[in-house]
C-alpha cells in the first residue's frame, strides 16, 4: 500500500447481526432464517454466509482478515479467485461485523460490470468517499466501497481509481473483487492486500450441501450427492444452484435426477461413448454417439469434455495419452465457437483412430 493503514475506532455496541441493510447497488443478501419469501428465495442468498466463521473455506484468509478487522487496522482488500469461491460473502460478512445496523450508511457497493467507466468512479465513488464518515457514538470510523467484477472495469477507470484511493485513504478503505486479477492494473493491485480464493475442496462443498439438505428436508442420495459436488468443480454457488433446480423437478435427488437437470452426460453414457470410439467403426460409432446426442439431449462440447477425463482413467502410453487429450482439447476450442457438431464428430473419431493405431504399434 502506498499510504499508511490508519487505525479505525469501532463502536462494538453499533452491531447487530440480525439486521442487514440491502446495499445501493449490487448483489441483494437476503438474511438466513428470515426472508421475505422463503419458497421464492433463491438458496444462494438464503445460505450465504452471515458471518466471517459461517464461510465453508480458506480459514486461513479468513482468519487474517477477522483479524485485521478487529484489530480496526483493514487495509485496502483485492480478492480474487473463480465465481462461487466466497469472496463476496467474505467481504459482506467483513462489512456486517464492523457497521452492523449501520451498513447502508456506511458501505457503497458497485457492481463494475454495471457500472465500469470512468465516470462513475468520478462521481459515485469520489462522491461518497469524500464525505464525511458515519459517527458510531461520537467516533469515526472509515468507510467501505465494494467493486465487485472489479476486471471489467476500463483501464482509464482503474488509472481514476488509483488515485481516489490515495486520496481518501483516511477516511475509505476499498475493496475490489475479481475473477482475473491480470486484469487490474499493476498500480491498484499495489495499493491493495490480496487474497487468492482458490476453487473449494469437495469435503467443504458437501459439508455446506449437507447442512442445506438438513436445512430444507432434500431427500438426497449418496450418489447424487457425490454428483453435485463433482459438477460443482469447487464453485459454491454453482452448487446449490444445481441443488435447487433438480429439486424442483424431481422429489428424490439421485444421480441421474441431477445429470438429466444439467444435461450433463452421466458417468455410464461416457464410457458406452468412450468404448464406441476405442472399438466401433467409423460409421457404427457415430451413428450410436449421434442417437444418444439426441434422445438425452447431450452437447458434444460436453461429452468431449467428459470424454477428456475419462481418457486419464485409461491405461495407455503416457505419449498417446498427451496427444490425444491435445487433440480433444482443440475439437473444443472449436466447439466453443460454434463450429459444426457433425463435423467435430467425425474429428473426434479420427483422432481416437491415430490413438488406436498408436495403441497398436506400442501393445507389438
Amino acid at each position: 500500500m502506498a499510504d499508511v493503514v490508519s487505525l479505525m475506532d469501532i463502536d462494538e455496541d453499533a452491531k447487530d447481526k440480525n439486521h442487514f441493510p440491502r446495499p445501493n447497488k449490487g448483489k441483494s443478501v437476503v438474511v438466513a432464517g428470515n426472508p421475505p419469501d422463503a419458497k421464492a428465495t433463491p438458496w444462494v442468498e438464503k445460505y450465504r454466509p452471515q458471518s466471517l466463521a459461517d464461510v465453508a473455506a480458506h480459514r486461513d484468509i479468513i482468519d487474517t482478515i477477522d483479524r485485521l478487522t478487529s484489530e480496526n487496522r483493514l487495509p485496502h482488500l483485492l480478492l480474487y479467485g473463480p465465481p462461487g469461491t466466497g469472496k463476496t460473502s467474505t467481504i459482506l460478512a467483513v462489512a456486517r461485523k464492523l457497521y452492523g445496523a449501520q451498513m447502508h450508511n456506511m458501505v457503497l457497493e458497485l457492481n463494475a460490470s454495471d457500472d465500469r467507466g470512468i465516470d462513475v468512479v468520478r462521481q459515485q465513488i469520489q462522491d461518497f468517499a469524500s464525505t464525511q464518515s458515519f459517527s458510531f457514538c461520537g467516533k469515526s470510523s472509515v468507510k467501505l466501497v465494494l467493486l465487485d467484477e472489479a476486471d471489467a472495469m476500463t483501464k482509464d477507470a482503474q488509472f481514476a481509481l488509483r488515485r481516489v484511493i490515495e486520496k481518501y485513504t483516511k477516511n475509505t478503505r476499498f475493496s475490489l473483487i475479481c475473477n482475473h486479477v491480470n486484469k487490474i492494473i499493476p498500480a491498484l493491485q499495489s495499493r491493495c492486500t490480496r487474497f487468492r480464493f482458490a476453487p473449494l475442496d469437495a469435503i467443504h462443498v458437501t459439508e455446506r450441501l449437507k447442512h442445506v439438505i438438513q436445512s430444507e428436508e432434500l431427500d438426497v442420495t449418496e450418489s447424487g450427492l457425490a454428483a453435485l459436488v463433482r459438477l460443482s468443480n469447487g464453485d459454491m454457488r454453482k452448487a446449490l444452484n444445481i441443488l435447487q433446480s433438480t429439486h424442483m423437478a424431481s422429489q428424490q435427488i439421485t444421480e441421474e435426477a441431477v445429470y438429466l437437470c444439467t444435461g450433463n452426460p452421466l458417468p455410464k453414457d461416457i464410457e458406452q461413448i468412450s468404448h464406441w470410439l476405442l472399438n466401433e467403426s467409423f460409421a457404427v460409432g457415430f451413428r450410436r454417439i449421434s442417437e444418444i446426442k439426441a434422445r438425452k439431449g447431450l452437447a458434444l462440447v460436453d461429452i468431449v469434455r467428459e470424454v477428456t477425463m475419462f481418457v486419464f482413467k485409461i491405461k495407455m502410453p503416457s505419449d498417446v495419452r498427451v496427444q490425444l487429450i491435445n487433440d480433444m482439447a482443440d475439437i473444443e476450442y472449436r466447439l466453443s465457437f460454434g463450429c459444426n457438431d457433425k463435423l467435430q464428430l467425425g474429428s473426434l473419431f479420427s483422432t481416437f483412430a491415430r490413438a488406436r493405431s498408436a495403441l497398436v504399434v506400442a501393445a507389438k
